[in-house]
């Protein structure tokens, strides 16, 4: 017969079985809406802007509002659980995109930036969703449960940045700049995702997990602050996971945002330079699930380090392409997905390994602020950068990122401890 533990930990192990199940769905259609625009993003902001120095402010502008929503939706999630937050996070960005249509056809740069900033939710919605996935997850396979949901994105990232054609299409037969089209079916597809968690996503994975170890949202409300700043100082190298995601994230958005740009200048085509952009993304989501198994088995700073050694590689690669299409760009493109994708689940691994419930999603979100915030710093210099001194010095400057990725990993590597409260909370 069971006891009341073993019931527990059986409701615990099938709520998250059906939490994974309801994410990868959600992320594989909600992603559509993420990068549906990457490839035309910058292209729409230099035709309304006039300006090739103002190319990347709408991806600028979007890695601002993702920063910002990072930590306003994990404020929610903590008081009203995943489901809410998540939801919230995919009807504000469908909102975003609708703007971004809007701003085409008036031609305005202040919509297409409005609509850029609350496009952003979306992407700290798939941030979020990939912790979602570790509230209930055991130590041992938190890994491999969190990079299964970062997977789940490839089915939608890919196939969005491929659609360009066909949003171009819809564009002309709905009489709106071509460049626009994305944005139009992303809209949709947000509200789709939006419906599907709202539905499916229940009993909430963070409200049963925070129940378990009895810190409900109401004992958690204020402090959201100290409670961060707690948990740092308990686990050190919660700060090197979070500088490590951070780097990892703004080299990838300095390189890949101009990269349209780069390619255009020598002639590619647009539906080429979409499917450079998605063999990127194939590159940041496809072999997650690889990468969480070895996250698990040899150590999550083994990990990032190997993720920060990666994207050196990519970036010269890059930093030798030539204008238009060649392989170095197909090569480093790629290459510079997957360093991203082995720094992100192994510094997200990481940080889920030492948060205790309490400060749950204090910490995710003001780690995913931080690293939006780092991306943010350094799309804004990239139009400048490859305005004045080109894209080779662009891939120069995100190198000098990945070597912090590199260094962040030896330091968790060193620092990292146990997990906080393993014995006391339940959840874990």
């Amino acid at each position: 017969m069971s006891t009341p533990a073993d019931g527990s930990l059986a409701e615990h192990a099938h709520v998250q079985a059906r939490t994974v199940r309801v994410l990868v769905v959600s992320q594989a259609v909600g992603a559509v809406g993420v990068t549906i625009g990457v490839a035309t993003a910058s292209l729409l902001a230099r035709d309304i802007s006039g300006s090739e120095a103002q190319a990347g402010l709408a991806q600028t502008f979007q890695v601002l509002g993702t920063a910002l929503a990072a930590y306003l939706l994990a404020r929610l999630m903590g008081r009203r659980g995943r489901r809410v937050g998540l939801v919230t996070g995919y009807l504000a960005g469908a909102s975003g995109a609708a703007l971004c249509v809007a701003a085409g056809v008036l031609d305005s740069m202040a919509v297409l930036l409005t609509g850029a900033v609350l496009l952003g939710a979306t992407t700290a919605v798939n941030n979020g969703s990939r912790y979602a996935a570790t509230d209930l997850a055991p130590e041992e396979t938190r890994g491999r449960a969190l990079s299964v949901v970062v997977w789940a994105t490839t089915i939608g990232a890919v196939a969005g940045p491929n659609l360009t054609g066909v949003g171009a299409g819809l564009a002309r037969r709905l009489g709106i700049p071509e460049l626009t089209g994305g944005f139009a079916i992303g809209a949709v597809v947000l509200v789709l995702s939006a419906a599907w968690v709202a539905v499916l996503l229940r009993p909430d994975p963070l409200l049963l997990a925070q129940a378990a170890a009895g810190a409900t949202g109401e004992a958690r409300s204020g402090r959201s602050w100290s409670r961060f700043t707690d948990a740092l100082g308990a686990q050190p190298a919660l700060g090197a996971a979070i500088t490590g995601m951070a780097c990892a994230h703004a080299a990838m958005v300095t390189v890949m945002i101009m990269t349209p740009l780069h390619m255009e200048h020598g002639g590619a085509q647009l539906q080429v330079i979409g499917f450079v952009i998605s063999v990127h993304v194939l590159g940041m989501f496809a072999f997650s699930p690889v990468v969480g198994l070895a996250a698990d088995r040899l150590g999550r700073p083994r990990v990032l380090v190997a993720g920060g050694v990666v994207l050196l590689v990519s970036l010269v690669l890059c930093g030798l392409a030539p204008e238009g299409s060649s392989w170095q760009i197909f090569a480093g493109l790629f290459l510079l997905g997957l360093g991203w994708s082995c720094a992100t689940v192994a510094a997200s691994t990481i940080i889920a390994d030492l948060t205790p419930v309490s400060a749950r999603t204090d910490v995710q979100g003001t780690a995913d602020m931080a690293m939006s915030l780092t991306a943010a710093g350094g799309g804004a210099l990239a139009g400048l950068i490859v305005g004045w001194l080109g894209y080779p010095v662009l891939a120069t400057f995100a190198g000098v990122l990945a070597l912090a990725v590199l260094g962040a990993g030896v330091v968790a590597g060193t620092l990292t401890t146990s997990v906080p409260d393993a014995a006391s909370d339940p959840a874990r």
